[in-house]
């Protein structure tokens, strides 16, 4: 199928760029691990970097539903069952739960408990009612965040409520995103499909850059962010094993 229909070649562009933003972010956090880089990942622009490709990533992800879904009520006239929804989350939660297990395995602290991925197969499920209404989307994403920032005052003992923002005295995670304030940010995502991509359309003049090599690498990236999630920490570690800055017994011990 070529035309009004093909794969919008700019969201994987814009996937990609957030792919390479959480690489660079990660081999800083392994250097610093490590104890190679004192970049501090948790302020300044280094953490700055880090948040800008999770919320480039999750703004992107709602983006990306709302095409899904206009596509096929587009093209076969029919709206996408519930059930897509829920097996495609639930795949990537799974991913989201062998990355906790594998955090469970070799980190000495800070262990996955509902990272990014985790978030995302529940967004996924969470974001089927709203992926048609661009208004209602825009007003629940502001909600959620005014109430993540309330959130934020509020700990408890029990780690029930770690999905949701309401963290235990002294949590920590190497990878945390709760629903709230995130799934705000994919709803402004699935708000601005909806407002730009009206019927998979785009509502602006864009030239087709598709064909030139930086953003065909990108849009490479883009198309495989999953894939490239799962493996990179294990290629990065691999190198920095190869290049003599890490021991294996480092995120063992």
């Amino acid at each position: 199928m070529t035309g009004t229909y093909d794969r919008k070649w700019e969201i994987d562009l814009l996937r990609g760029m957030a792919i390479i933003l959480m690489v660079f972010f990660h081999l800083l956090y392994d250097l610093e691990f490590l104890g190679y880089h004192e970049s501090n990942v948790q302020t300044g622009i280094v953490y700055l970097i880090g948040r800008a490709a999770a919320i480039l990533f999750i703004f992107v992800a709602g983006i990306s539903l709302t095409l899904s879904f206009s596509k096929q009520l587009e093209l076969w006239q029919t709206k996408p069952k519930f059930i897509k929804y829920v097996k495609r989350g639930s795949k990537v939660f799974l991913w989201g739960m062998v990355i906790t297990a594998g955090s469970y395995i070799f980190l000495k602290e800070g262990i996955i408990i509902f990272g990014v991925l985790h978030f995302i197969g529940v967004a996924i499920i969470l974001s089927y009612p709203f992926l048609k209404y661009r208004i209602t989307s825009l007003v629940t994403a502001i909600l959620i965040m005014i109430t993540g920032m309330l959130l934020r005052t509020i700990t408890i003992e029990q780690p029930w409520l770690l999905w949701i923002g309401i963290q235990p005295t002294g949590f920590r995670s190497y990878d945390y995103f709760p629903l709230i304030p995130w799934f705000g940010v994919m709803l402004m995502g699935i708000f601005t499909g909806n407002e730009l991509y009206p019927q998979y359309k785009r509502k602006f003049a864009l030239s087709d850059l598709s064909e030139l090599l930086p953003i065909r690498i990108l849009t490479y990236m883009g198309k495989r962010s999953l894939l490239i999630y799962l493996l990179h920490q294990p290629v990065l570690i691999a190198i920095l094993y190869i290049a003599g800055f890490a021991d294996i017994g480092q995120f063992t011990s």
